[in-house]
């Protein structure tokens, strides 16, 4: 009798050329370093997995050897747009065996311990401190799950796993929630 394996869960991380990341900073933030922290809030976000395997989607040659140098997988996706991207880079964990899927985006600079949005069989999402934005979420690989990322993404993320009929796990969790985005987002400030 064999034992089965257990499940896998990968971190899909997706990454835009760091040169062209976080325009929204420029009013505050020079080109230079929007780069070195486009890279840096990544690799934090790489590391945050721990011991779950990564892959790096992007359209990017730059960022896809950047991967590979910190221990990722690199899955180029190049004229994708984000939601094909992440959709196609999902497809091809799935395919190489993945049961679920974390989708964490490169911008979340308080991210620890991504391992624990696997725990739970239907779909997990993160919102961002809006309830507007998802920033981190896990389904299962083989659901196929349609991505729509851009303004009211977490109410439609909510109603795709609906449509699906998957299980749905809300987790506010203030450090995941906080994403950089525009120049006041520089400064944390803890809620409550």
């Amino acid at each position: 009798m064999s034992v089965p394996s257990p499940p896998t869960t990968w971190v899909l991380v997706p990454v835009k050329a760091f040169a062209e990341a976080k325009l929204r900073l420029a009013p505050a933030v020079g080109p230079d370093e929007r780069r070195r922290l486009a890279q840096a809030m990544a690799e934090h976000v790489v590391r945050s997995a721990g011991s779950l395997p990564v892959a790096v989607v992007c359209d990017d040659a730059e960022v896809a050897r950047w991967a590979e140098h910190v221990g990722a997988r690199a899955i180029p996706e190049p004229g994708r747009g984000l939601n094909n991207a992440v959709t196609a880079g999902v497809a091809r964990l799935a395919a190489a065996g993945a049961d679920r899927v974390i989708v964490a985006h490169a911008d979340l600079p308080l991210a620890a311990d991504l391992g624990w949005v696997a725990r739970f069989p239907g779909v997990t999402l993160v919102p961002d401190r809006r309830d507007d934005g998802t920033n981190v979420a896990c389904v299962p690989a083989r659901s196929g799950f349609r991505f729509a990322y851009g303004p009211a993404s977490f109410f439609r993320h909510s109603l795709e796993a609906r449509r699906l009929e998957l299980p749905l796990r809300v987790v506010r969790e203030p450090r995941l929630g906080y994403d950089v985005d525009l120049p006041a987002d520089l400064i944390y400030t803890p809620a409550g």
